[in-house]
């Protein structure tokens, strides 16, 4: 099934404009092997962000612009979910209380395009406390061990993450 998502229906970029959102990439080494994530980098610009641009209960990009893309090198376990080496995409099911990390097998597509059908499997995220609003979103790599890491998707006041390990 393709959706549409809601909170942010703008077109493709076109390849001459630069971006309101600019590129950014997140990487980690551990576990024998890579993980890059390439996303767009909202920013809050002095909008609500949570449950307003970003819907709750609405699949989100969890970036902007086209699809965040995550590469491993090697399978990993993404909470209980074992994810194979490759590439793959990264959304996000957002509540005011719970969140989803989406890992699905679609690639290439801009953003807003989201195919239910090709979803490798969906984790239940941890939350954080955050002691100022963030203006700009982010994916980051935190507490890396050899074998574990956490990735970590903040904005405004919202810190969510999920521990990634060594299957």
């Amino acid at each position: 099934m393709n959706a549409q998502m809601g909170g942010m229906s703008m077109p493709p970029a076109k390849s001459d404009a630069p971006l309101p959102s600019p590129p950014a990439t997140a990487s980690v080494t551990f576990a024998g092997g890579t993980i890059d994530i390439h996303y767009n980098t909202p920013h809050m610009r002095d909008r609500k962000i949570m449950g307003e641009l970003v819907p709750y209960g609405k699949v989100w990009r969890t970036g902007a612009n086209p699809a965040t893309t995550l590469i491993t090198s090697v399978p990993l376990k993404f909470g209980d979910l074992l994810v194979p080496a490759g590439t793959h995409t990264i959304y996000s099911l957002p509540s005011a209380d719970t969140w989803q990390l989406i890992i699905n097998n679609q690639t290439g597509q801009w953003g807003l395009t989201y195919d239910q059908a090709k979803d490798l499997g969906r984790i239940p995220m941890g939350a954080k406390p955050m002691t100022a609003p963030q203006e700009v979103m982010s994916l980051s790599f935190e507490n890396t061990t050899a074998n574990s890491t956490e990735l970590h998707i903040r904005w405004e006041t919202t810190d969510r993450y999920v521990t990634i390990t060594k299957p």
